[in-house]
């Protein structure tokens, strides 16, 4: 991208690129979540996506933008998750060798997934910044180029994407909501949606465990923050000290800024299950749980995003027998 600026003909740009490889995601109108909000309340669902969240779209993008010699070398990334399986679904379809490097925070259920993509595997410290130092390590040992999860203007852009496809389904939307940890979703709908609509409402939701932008947008620059343990395990994660682009376009662009705790990620999953029959991991419900416990005062036309589906079952039959029980 020229300047390695961001605008909004890139994201059409990535779209178009991104094509052949991520279909269009469904928008669903939610009727039991739309009459708890009392606002007609749609789910943007990137779980349904070919790799199960949203970051597919990024992953693409970036993949696909690399030279020949690049992809002859072979690519690394590291990821709470969703993001490696996203790389490892790309890379398998290009031919790519790929080497993705988690911390043991990783849930087992996406070890299990990334492991069963094909690509190369490597567990390698207690947080998602320690496996950042390791892709980077790898990329000055073998020559393999780091496709960064959120900082990076052609991941952006192919976030952003999912902005474009709500104006095709919804072109009233005038609140958007989402989970929020490197800020590469918001960064990417914060242009694709302002830039048309600056009207709209954009709001992210983090996990009090570990809110690495929420900490930061409050000090000021970025800074870094100890992780616990948590069901929106992708939430999870710093967004870099020498952070370029994701902190600036989340000021710009996010109206507002919550923390969400661990029985709202945990309501909005068993709501989806049960009046929507789809297990969702606990990032993907946080615009769900923050509607249900009215952190958020919804606009005429919500949307809540998705973003994928990675969660092991014992996770989900734990919440589920509590939500009976309770």
């Amino acid at each position: 991208m020229a300047g390695e600026t961001l605008a909004l003909k890139d994201i059409w740009l990535a779209k178009n690129r991104i094509a052949q490889y991520v279909p269009k995601s469904p928008l669903i109108y939610s009727p039991a979540l739309s009459k708890i909000a009392d606002a007609p309340v749609h789910l943007k669902l990137e779980n349904m996506n070919p790799s199960g969240s949203f970051k597919i779209r990024g992953a693409a993008n970036k993949i696909l933008s690399l030279s020949d010699a690049e992809k002859r070398k072979g690519i690394t990334t590291f990821s709470t998750g969703n993001f490696g399986v996203s790389v490892a679904y790309m890379a398998k379809k290009l031919g790519i060798q790929a080497k993705i490097c988690i911390s043991n925070r990783v849930p087992g259920g996406k070890v299990e997934a990334l492991q069963n993509s094909g690509a190369d595997v490597e567990i390698y410290g207690e947080s998602q910044d320690e496996a950042e130092a390791r892709s980077y390590e790898l990329e000055k040992r073998d020559g393999l180029t780091v496709i960064h999860p959120f900082d990076d203007p052609h991941i952006i852009a192919g976030q952003g994407t999912i902005g474009l496809e709500l104006f095709e389904d919804l072109p009233e939307v005038d609140t958007v909501l989402g989970g929020l940890s490197g800020g590469g979703l918001h960064s990417g709908l914060g242009i694709a949606l302002k830039e048309t609509n600056p009207d709209i409402r954009l709001i992210g939701l983090s996990t009090r465990q570990g809110a690495a932008m929420y900490e930061s947008i409050q000090a000021g620059k970025p800074i870094q923050i100890d992780e616990n343990d948590t069901l929106a395990d992708s939430l999870l994660g710093g967004i870099g000290l020498q952070n370029q682009y994701t902190f600036t376009l989340v000021q710009k662009y996010v109206n507002e800024l919550l923390l969400m705790d661990e029985q709202e990620f945990a309501d909005g999953m068993a709501f989806m299950l049960d009046k929507h029959k789809m297990i969702i991991e606990g990032a993907a419900a946080s615009g769900i749980g923050a509607l249900l416990h009215e952190k958020v005062k919804p606009g005429s036309q919500v949307a809540a995003i998705v973003t994928g589906c990675s969660v092991d079952t014992d996770v989900i039959l734990k919440i589920m027998q509590e939500n009976k029980n309770a």
